[in-house]
């Protein structure tokens, strides 16, 4: 790893034009409401984990086109899914806050102990598989995508329907990832006003993008995004997954392909989405990340829609890692700060 960016110094003024296509808000107003014509379709079922404390649930419901997406549902013992629990720390009339997690690239929902700590800290939390996904590392997962590409890609999923946005797979990911942030909001005993999404590189992303689209959440907690200033990132970093675009321009020399992949990626991108964002977020960069150059998250966060209160964490020295266990603390004392 190295300093292979632009110079630290730089990088708080760094806010490049981004392109994002005049019809963005047309085209994802019109995927949502298509997507609304599903029903949300929640089904609950306890799991026994052998745990005491917390009080764990399989969750399933209807995302993009009425695909079954699963979840886990972790929150403090004593409450139940599905209906009002007894008070408990943050707890208000209303209910306890939420937290809808996504997940890194490659990554599957794993398994129902692996993460506790927000359910230990009296918060629901709601950990969403990710479609297709979940056979490269981790403890897996179980979400099929049951669309197909529609034509030659690369293998991975940045091209997987890189000839139209409304085909891509993104699309249905983040539609997905919108929806789980309204079964938590529809769950008895979760306050809907105080949800907060977050995941780290492909679920910080993820979390950027419901950011833009999911409307008065509490927080937005991107961690080392993955998805940001695409177009750019596929020309700094040889690391996948940004080298899955060059691997398909590589081969596909015309430039009306690499126009094509440009005009798709401006609707996926998720530092666009995040211009649209309502809510305060705590970001955080590591400037020798090679997999998510630096410039392309602070590219986000210096047009994050909501400036009061954002705020970006800075690891000088780490890579991708980012500031893994200590984001936990840290993110646990921003959400205290806005009383979620």
């Amino acid at each position: 790893m190295a300093f292979f960016d632009i110079p630290a110094a730089e990088l708080p003024s760094y806010r490049p034009i981004l392109p994002v296509p005049r019809d963005f808000s047309v085209f994802w107003t019109s995927v949502l409401e298509e997507t609304r014509e599903h029903d949300l379709d929640v089904r609950i079922a306890p799991v026994d984990t052998g745990l005491s404390a917390v009080e764990v649930f399989d969750v399933d419901f209807a995302g993009y086109g009425g695909h079954r997406i699963k979840a886990w549902l972790a929150r403090p013992a004593h409450g139940g899914a599905g209906r009002a629990g007894s008070p408990r720390p943050h707890a208000s009339s209303a209910g306890i806050p939420g937290v809808v997690e996504y997940l890194g690239y490659g990554g599957g929902r794993g398994l129902p102990h692996e993460r506790l700590a927000w359910a230990a800290s009296g918060r629901a939390h709601l950990v969403m598989d990710t479609r297709g996904q979940g056979a490269t590392w981790g403890t897996g997962g179980g979400t099929p995508d049951p669309v197909g590409p529609s034509g030659p890609t690369v293998p991975g999923l940045m091209t997987r329907g890189i000839e139209d946005p409304r085909e891509h797979y993104y699309t249905r990911v983040y539609v997905d990832a919108v929806r789980a942030v309204a079964v938590m909001r529809g769950l008895d005993g979760v306050d809907p006003a105080r949800v907060a999404v977050t995941g780290v590189s492909q679920g910080g992303g993820l979390a950027l993008a419901v950011g833009g689209l999911a409307p008065d959440l509490v927080a937005v907690m991107p961690d080392v995004p993955f998805l940001c200033q695409v177009t750019r990132a596929m020309g700094m970093t040889d690391a996948y997954p940004y080298r899955e675009l060059a691997d398909y321009l590589h081969t596909h020399r015309d430039p009306a392909a690499e126009a094509m992949v440009a005009r798709t990626w401006s609707y996926l991108d998720a530092a666009h989405h995040g211009m649209r964002a309502t809510a305060p977020a705590l970001f955080s960069a590591a400037l020798m990340d090679m997999t998510c150059p630096p410039s392309t998250v602070y590219a986000a966060f210096n047009h994050y829609g909501h400036r009061a209160g954002s705020q970006i964490d800075v690891y000088r020295y780490n890579g991708h890692e980012g500031g893994e266990g200590y984001r936990w603390p840290r993110q646990r004392a921003f959400l205290e700060q806005l009383g979620a």
